[in-house]
């Protein structure tokens, strides 16, 4: 049996992405202890682990975190290193309590006490922010395994460049914008396939004539055009939710037309896997070399065992504005359409993180928990 030192502070923060140092941030600015724990060796690692030519999908300018600007042009696209390296420098200027090399294994309940076991340590909280996201584990269909042995698999997460791959046909499963991103940079040298139905495309935007709207008083006219205009509260916000999760979310920095000029064959779903090849919906088979899925992920909150969390068919915890009413101290940041269209993104965490610290501050004022 793991022998655990146990430590109590007031808020423990799970999850040291944007959404945990967002959270950070306005939890420093209190006169209580709080912790940020995180399973990365470095900060920022969600980010390099990433394909190597990945470029955010909006620019610096709106790329902020709260009380730090991105050190960039408004209009230039970070790199995944760059953003990596901002994470880090944002945990230095504030001197954010973050613990690494840190997994949570469990959550569980004693009295009004919050327990989290992580390895050796055992930590006690009265409040909880979980700020992992939803995307714990690469998402293939059920047939996939079905495919002939020569041909290469890889999921998006396992993606870094064309040299992971043989050369020849390359099929992209999933139009979305990792999907996207992926096929163009494919298409440079082999001939490739992309898979799946058109989700739209935002109004595309180019370094140089970006509109100046965007980046008025720091971007907040954008800010609060999507983060507290287009929010699940409008008829508006509601139904572009229900669109992007029933079809994809629109492409951001890609047009179809981008796809079309260097190559990239669109072609409908992948329905199955016939004696190792993949079929279309349509009834062709593709014969190619590889296959990305650009697939998704799916959600992983089973480590969590309290009595009062809810959960959606799919395991998601059900919470009105990342507050979970009826488990009282329990919050969760980061997760899309969470409150508004960007939420799970730099544009839209920190009004979501600023509304959880508003949240904790006011039981910790009612001395609701210690």
């Amino acid at each position: 049996m793991t022998s655990r030192a146990t430590q109590h502070v007031e808020t423990v923060v799970i999850g040291g992405g944007q959404a945990g140092l967002a959270m950070g941030y306005y939890l420093a600015q209190h006169d209580h202890s709080f912790v940020i724990l995180d399973a990365g060796s470095r900060v920022g690692d969600a980010w390099r682990t990433r394909w190597d030519s990945l470029r955010l999908f909006i620019p610096a300018g709106l790329s902020n975190l709260p009380g730090m600007q991105f050190p960039a042009a408004n209009a230039y696209f970070p790199t995944k290193d760059e953003m990596a390296d901002y994470l880090a420098s944002y945990v230095d200027r504030f001197d954010l309590p973050v613990q690494l090399d840190t997994r949570v294994e469990s959550l569980t309940q004693n009295g009004d006490r919050y327990v989290l076991d992580a390895g050796t340590k055992r930590i006690t909280a009265g409040h909880v922010v979980v700020a992992t996201g939803p995307y714990h584990h690469p998402h293939v269909p059920a047939f996939a395994p079905q495919l002939a042995p020569s041909i290469t698999q890889l999921h998006s997460s396992e993606y870094q460049n064309p040299d992971q791959l043989p050369s020849g046909d390359v099929l992209v499963v999933g139009a979305g914008n990792s999907g996207a991103e992926i096929a163009i940079e494919l298409a440079a040298d082999r001939r490739v396939w992309l898979s799946g139905p058109d989700t739209g495309h935002l109004p595309k935007w180019d370094a140089d004539d970006l509109p100046r709207w965007l980046f008025w008083f720091d971007g907040r006219i954008f800010q609060w055009l999507f983060s507290d205009l287009l929010t699940v509260d409008t008829w508006i916000g509601r139904k572009l939710k229900k669109r992007g999760q029933e079809g994809g979310d629109p492409l951001i920095r890609l047009t179809p037309e981008d796809l079309q000029q260097v190559g990239v064959k669109r072609v409908p779903r992948v329905k199955e896997v016939v004696n190792g090849t993949p079929r279309l919906e349509d009834g062709r088979l593709l014969d190619v070399d590889a296959v990305i899925w650009a697939t998704g992920f799916r959600p992983d909150f089973s480590w969590i065992a309290v009595p009062g969390l809810s959960r959606d068919d799919d395991g998601s915890p059900i919470h009105d504005r990342g507050v979970v009413e009826d488990e009282p101290g329990l919050y969760f940041l980061g997760l899309p359409y969470q409150r508004s269209l960007v939420s799970a993104t730099l544009v839209g965490v920190g009004a979501d993180a600023r509304y959880i610290d508003a949240r904790i501050q006011t039981r910790t004022d009612a001395g609701e928990t210690e």
